[in-house]
């Protein structure tokens, strides 16, 4: 019995939101566990994040990542780091460092032009304590060489990959021949110029990686779950892609076919997978990420599940876009090889089955018990809403994702039409229709009833209906600052002192033991 199948509520709370007294302008690892006793108020035990995976460079979103199991540097708390403490703390940061990290802390949105600079110019420095300082026999020292040796199947490429970009800024496939296609010799060359540069980068990896097994545990103790984010795929400038070339197409990106909410799909610039080649080595690309995510979460979001058993290819030369493999038969061995694969290692899957998903994609999960979402806005079928009591408990009940609107936003958009047919649902019903043409805690307690009341085993609410807010994490098909950068208006500290934001988690935990969904 996986540890969903039972009844949970959660949140999901994308770590850079974070505020605390403590953080460096975002939200950093050990902060998931000084989230506990917010969450142990309002009745949630399971906290899920976005993914965690470093940006490719230029980039911020944590759906285009520079590599499937690198965590991002911009979360390591330096506060907790040894060789900070020892190089004099935040009372060694000069006066340029001090007004950054004021800008940052102070800052609406997170600012990560100047946290990445800040924290990477400290992060250099404590490496250089490190190697200086740290006896080579001393058990801190052992324990570094261990993450180096166990994470080496991607860490090496990683730690090359980034340090070259640094010097090629550009993309990989505009580099020198040699470097481009990994030629032995080339790499040897650079991995001896670069040697400081290329061990800085591990170090930092294995700080982030302690760290956040740190806060796994520390949530753990007090029966919080962990749930991790995996993308679909890595950005075509990766370390991935760089490092394992024959899995990947360079003739083509991935997207989403057309749908109600865009006529023409999504091209998400993704380089798609060699499927024939994966499905020769046994995907062991997918077990391996796998292990990687059951070492340090309880359960994991498989991205765009779909894709695993279809991909939608976009052709560069503008030819018609294509599922591979073609037909059904194929797809579902490959997409139930995939999340075999997948699960090896041991963490409880949810999938993202979002979007256009067929039916038998849906069946096939049915049958291997990994649970898929019912998102309140979108349960209807012709113009009639699917009451969330009649949703299955194998499923997991929202009202939003990280690609939407908040829910107070949504309903004050609803046309009249969509408003009079939610009503269907009985907790909304019962709400006098002179106050359901606004936003308001009539309406918004309605709402959290008849998610909490639902049948799914896991129910989970966006940290931004937590609290009624209406600002939000990413509007798709939109580049730019306003993307992947919010972050809460308190921080937990102030969320401890304040009466107002504690009686909504009263209010919280009160429906989580009426519904039985209290610890």
């Amino acid at each position: 019995m996986s540890i969903l199948e039972r009844r949970l509520a959660g949140v999901v709370l994308p770590l850079f939101s974070i505020r605390s007294a403590s953080d460096w302008g975002v939200g950093e690892l050990p902060d998931l566990a000084r989230t506990a006793p917010m969450l142990e108020r309002a009745g949630l035990r399971a906290l899920m994040t976005l993914p965690l995976l470093e940006p490719s460079p230029g980039q911020e979103s944590p759906y285009s990542p520079v590599s499937a199991f690198a965590l991002d540097p911009l979360y390591v708390s330096l506060d907790e780091v040894e060789e900070m403490v020892a190089l004099g703390g935040r009372e060694a940061l000069s006066d340029d460092d001090r007004a950054a990290l004021r800008v940052a802390r102070g800052a609406y949105h997170v600012r990560h032009d100047v946290v990445r600079g800040l924290k990477q110019r400290w992060l250099s420095r404590c490496h250089a304590r490190f190697v200086e300082h740290v006896d080579p026999a001393s058990e801190r020292a052992r324990d570094y060489a261990r993450f180096c040796d166990e994470h080496a199947h991607w860490l090496d490429d990683y730690a090359l990959f980034r340090t070259l970009k640094d010097h090629h800024p550009q993309s990989w496939r505009a580099w020198p021949e040699p470097l481009r296609h990994h030629d032995a010799a080339a790499l040897a060359a650079a991995r001896a110029a670069h040697a400081g540069e290329i061990e800085t980068r591990k170090y930092v990896q294995w700080l982030a990686f302690r760290q956040l097994e740190d806060a796994h545990r520390a949530l753990g103790a007090r029966g919080i779950l962990l749930g991790g984010d995996e993308p679909f795929l890595v950005a075509e400038d990766s370390a991935d892609v760089w490092g394992n070339q024959r899995l990947y197409r360079f003739d083509a990106t991935v997207g989403a076919p057309p749908d109600p909410f865009s006529a023409t799909g999504q091209d998400w610039g993704l380089p798609p997978y060699r499927w024939d080649r994966l499905a020769e080595g046994g995907y062991a690309l997918f077990r391996a990420r796998g292990r990687h995510a059951a070492a340090l979460f309880d359960f994991v979001r498989i991205d765009h599940v779909v894709g695993l058993y279809r991909t939608y290819v976009r052709p560069l030369d503008g030819s018609d876009c294509y599922f591979v493999p073609a037909h059904e038969a194929e797809q579902r061995a490959q997409g139930e090889a995939v999340l075999a694969a997948f699960r090896e290692g041991g963490a409880a899957l949810i999938a993202e089955d979002l979007g256009v998903i067929p039916d038998f994609v849906r069946e096939s999960l049915d049958r291997l018990r990994i649970p898929g979402f019912r998102v309140l806005r979108w349960e209807q079928r012709d113009g009639r809403f699917r009451v969330p009591s009649s949703w299955p408990e194998l499923s997991v009940a929202t009202n939003g994702t990280h690609d939407t609107e908040t829910t107070a936003a949504w309903w004050e958009s609803l046309p009249a039409w969509e408003r009079a047919a939610i009503r269907a649902i009985p907790e909304l019903g019962a709400v006098p229709e002179d106050l359901v043409k606004s936003w308001n805690h009539h309406v918004e307690g309605a709402l959290l009833a008849a998610l909490y009341g639902s049948p799914s085993d896991l129910m989970i609410l966006p940290i931004q209906d937590v609290f009624g807010l209406r600002s939000r994490i990413n509007v798709p098909n939109t580049v730019g600052p306003q993307n992947w950068s919010w972050r809460m208006p308190w921080s937990l500290d102030t969320i401890e002192r304040e009466d107002f934001l504690g009686a909504r988690l009263d209010t919280l935990a009160a429906l989580a033991r009426t519904s039985g969904r209290a610890a």
